[in-house]
């Protein structure tokens, strides 16, 4: 199912972008050697990239509970972040606010500061607790205020593996009108997704991170929402999802980005019913698999005297940091490379691992787990670290 996993080597690195399955591939590359023009043409090969493009939207709509008409596509979650951030910012002002939490991505939180420091607006942040890496809500209650137009925050860190407690965060954006926008992108693979439970009125997603191409997606609740919006596409007539989306649409990577999704929705074999309902129990299913896997490996790593897991959060993905004693992360990850391991060194400067003071200690090491396994088996990580030089 995985053909890049000849390469021999064990991938811990699932939290950055999963392999690519052989059903995505074939996608691809069956509709680049197809006939595909630009939409609006009374021709074969014209309707054949509206259907595309219009499965596409039904696809991502159908992983998170929304709408097709409030599925807007793109080459990557970071740039349609950034797009939206720039969209809304010229309608703000100075003094207005946005607040973004100290567990999300750069990519969900540099667009918005990017935005507020154009309209000489202010951020705030959700600031995490170093203890279990969780992130309070309840300090949401005097973050998010009357000026506050837009609340920026994940569904899961793809670093530490937590998934916060979004209902209060989302009530408190609703009440003071603010947008709530939900990276749901380290979620999706491991979680199932209801936006009418996320509270969100924007979910992001990234098609890489659960072995799709390189597509993100914006996917709004309320798809009469996208006409309230200033415009970023070229043409000044562009309606629905197409007022955020420039240029053509890279129709064969939307062809695979169907097929991810598909992919998804057969993790369990027992899964029946219509694509949505697949998903839902295909994702159950590897929520429940992966999350013996993941407590077995934090059980055996905490069990290793020189190394520190980051956190104990209640609710989470498969996915984990650590840290040993007296090594550089970067030393790690290179010994660990050398048995055949894939894994991240992240240094700890700035970001999540900047808050938590990693730095300090020499950084840490990601650890995050996929879809596939190339026959390894769990507690070989910790064999192989219990014997870290």
């Amino acid at each position: 199912m995985f053909p890049a996993l000849g390469d021999g080597w064990i991938h811990f690195d699932g939290g950055t972008g999963m392999l690519v399955p052989e059903q995505v591939a074939s996608a691809v590359s069956t509709a680049m050697r197809a006939p595909v023009s630009g939409p609006g043409g009374a021709f074969p090969a014209s309707q054949r990239a509206e259907s595309i493009v219009a499965a596409a939207r039904r696809a991502v709509a159908d992983l998170v509970g929304g709408e097709p008409d409030g599925v807007v596509l793109g080459p990557s979650a970071s740039v349609l972040i950034s797009r939206l951030a720039d969209t809304l910012s010229t309608r703000w002002t100075i003094g207005d606010e946005v607040v973004v939490s100290r567990l999300d991505e750069e990519a969900n939180i540099a667009p918005w500061l990017r935005a507020m420091n154009r309209v000489g607006g202010k951020t705030r942040w959700g600031e995490i607790d170093i203890e279990n890496c969780e992130l309070p809500e309840w300090q949401y209650r005097d973050l998010v205020g009357a000026r506050t137009k837009a609340v920026a925050v994940t569904a899961a860190s793809g670093a530490v593996g937590t998934r916060p407690d979004l209902e209060p965060i989302t009530s408190a954006a609703q009440q003071a009108g603010a947008l709530m926008v939900v990276d749901a992108t380290y979620a999706a693979p491991f979680v199932p997704l209801d936006m009418s439970t996320l509270g969100a009125d924007v979910v992001v997603l990234s098609a890489q991170a659960w072995g799709g191409p390189a597509i993100g997606a914006l996917v709004f609740r309320d798809p009469d929402l996208l006409a309230q919006l200033p415009p970023a596409a070229l043409s000044p007539e562009a309606t629905g999802p197409e007022r955020l989306e420039l240029g053509p649409h890279p129709y064969p990577l939307l062809a695979g980005l169907i097929a991810s999704v598909d992919y998804l929705a057969g993790l369990d074999d027992v899964a029946t019913g219509t694509r949505r309902e697949r998903l839902l129990t295909s994702l159950g299913s590897a929520k429940c698999y992966q999350e013996g896997l993941l407590d077995q490996l934090a059980a055996d790593l905490r069990s290793l005297p020189h190394i520190t897991v980051l956190g104990e959060p209640t609710r989470r993905i498969p996915a984990l940091a650590f840290y040993a004693d007296g090594r550089k992360a970067s030393d790690v990850a290179d010994y660990l490379a050398r048995q055949g391991l894939c894994a991240f060194a992240e240094p700890g400067s700035c970001g999540l691992f900047g808050a938590l003071g990693i730095g300090e200690v020499g950084g840490a090491v990601r650890i995050g787990l996929a879809h596939y396994s190339n026959g390894f088996e769990i507690g070989q990580l910790a064999r192989v670290l219990a014997e870290l030089p």
